[in-house]
């Protein structure tokens, strides 16, 4: 007959063992949402800076903002909000139309690739980089 005592000594035994085999499932999990929610973040900082860009782009002036003048606002507003941990937060910016006339389209475009932190040293398969984009487009003042 097992006493009671003997049978607490093998529950713990076999608690560890489930929990080494859960651990890594479970970090993967946790890392898994902080990084695709660091990717949401970046994802929200890069649609608000193309539309600042695209703002300052539309509003009137005399002169008219130059494309390197809106890259410049959309580099300004990443480098100050986006989540980088060191990296350089350097999207590319893509300016299309001329605010000539007045209800003119003028075109944002923001691209970012996103470098994962942990993600890939637990998944293989996934890539190391995530490419972001946004797109905006306003109606010249």
């Amino acid at each position: 007959m097992i006493t009671t005592t003997k049978k607490l000594k093998c529950a713990k035994g076999a608690a560890m063992v489930e929990f080494a085999i859960v651990l890594p499932l479970l970090l993967m999990l946790v890392f898994g949402i902080i990084e695709f929610g660091l990717v949401l973040f970046d994802q929200a900082m890069i649609t608000n800076a193309s539309r600042e860009g695209a703002r300052a782009g539309i509003v009137f002036a005399d002169p008219r903002i130059t494309t390197e003048q809106i890259s410049t606002v959309v580099q300004n507003y990443t480098a100050g909000n986006m989540i980088t941990f060191g990296a350089a937060a350097n999207p590319t910016t893509t300016v299309t139309g001329a605010c000539a006339n007045s209800g003119d389209p003028l075109t944002v475009n923001v691209s970012y690739p996103y470098s994962f932190l942990v993600l890939p040293n637990f998944v293989s398969s996934l890539s190391d980089t995530l490419n972001l984009s946004a797109q905006t487009i306003m109606r010249c003042e």
